[in-house]
């Protein structure tokens, strides 16, 4: 099966980690974002798959060089402008000359999302187009997707109000759709597939949708990306493959280095790091060649790749130290942002 991965927004929730890398290529424990989603695609029979670019394109392309992610064949579509999302699926799908059934999959969220029984739901509906639904909280911050009896979706309201909301089933991200849905998109015309092209085939009582309660995190904000590791690191979700060693509560990537004496409580330490004797990390994700002196202290915080925090500082949730910054001896900070 094919599939189109939409990965061009520049991920501005998780600034500063994503001005030097789009947020699908930061690590979730060693493995990047887009990685751990392709192999979840795979083990449901996507042999080939387009990814939707704007942002940071030659990161993905220096990346998998040889067109192959977790033995998915790849294609890249570099859109010559922003298209939106419905805009951008109709670009990409040309771009691999897309003709049957195929998926369209957000890359910046993690789920354990049945994607054969959704595949067989949409077939046996005989949609368009089917609709991922998973179950939240508050569904004010996503798309709300009511549904009759039968799982024809009724309104698709954008981002309600929480009191306001007719269910608590949002928009999962994934969706699985005919070639005809592609004939309701201009090529080169941007158009937002919430906004304009839901609504329109509500009208026409083409798209569907099924609720699945599995894992489901959109990692678009720094609390979310810790999230990640940390439901992993309790258990909470059982990747597919792992490439960290556990060590007590944490884990440690291959090539990290935790010198005796540190404290590291329920953090994960990726490869080329360093923490210091005396330093103490806890709740928090170190990416890359980041180091902590001894003295330091992170808590509930990213450190972006080769970030140092110098000895003495102290980090509170929820901090985000882009890529290279550098903490300075003594600083205190709670809830901050350090670029680069």
């Amino acid at each position: 099966m094919q599939a189109v991965i939409l990965v061009g927004g520049e991920g501005t929730r998780l600034r500063p980690l994503t001005l030097t890398a789009p947020k699908q290529m930061l690590p979730i424990m060693g493995v990047s974002m887009l990685e751990r989603v392709m192999a979840q695609l795979a083990i449901h029979g996507v042999d080939e798959a387009v990814l939707s670019l704007g942002y940071l394109p030659d990161r993905f392309l220096e990346a998998y060089p040889d067109g192959e992610c977790a033995g998915v064949t790849l294609h890249y579509a570099v859109e010559p402008e922003p298209l939106d999302t419905a805009g951008a699926v109709r670009f990409a799908a040309e771009e691999m000359g897309i003709t049957g059934t195929f998926l369209v999959v957000n890359g910046d969220v993690l789920t354990d999302l049945d994607v054969t029984a959704l595949v067989a739901f949409h077939r046996r509906h005989g949609a368009e187009g089917t609709v991922a639904l998973t179950p939240v909280d508050d569904p004010s911050r996503f798309g709300v997707v009511p549904t009759d009896d039968d799982g024809r979706v009724t309104a698709f309201v954008e981002k309600p109000p929480a009191d306001e909301a007719p269910t608590n089933l949002i928009n999962a991200g994934t969706y699985v759709f005919e070639p005809a849905f592609l004939d309701r998109i201009a090529l080169g015309e941007r158009v937002s597939i919430e906004r304009t092209t839901f609504p329109a085939m509500v009208a026409d009582g083409v798209l569907f949708a099924m609720e699945d309660s599995s894992y489901w995190l959109d990692t678009g904000t720094p609390q979310a990306f810790i999230d990640a590791h940390t439901h992993i690191l309790d258990g909470v979700r059982t990747p597919l493959f792992d490439v960290a060693v556990r060590v007590g509560d944490s884990v440690y990537v291959p090539g990290s280095n935790v010198v005796d004496g540190a404290v590291v409580r329920r953090s994960v330490i990726d490869v080329d790091c360093m923490v210091e004797a005396g330093a103490s990390v806890i709740d928090s994700v170190l990416l890359p060649g980041a180091i902590v002196r001894s003295g330091a202290s992170v808590e509930g915080s990213i450190l972006g790749p080769g970030a140092i925090v110098e000895a003495g500082a102290v980090l509170k949730p929820t901090c985000v130290i882009g890529a290279g910054a550098v903490v300075a001896s003594g600083t205190s900070l709670v809830d901050e942002r350090l670029p680069g």
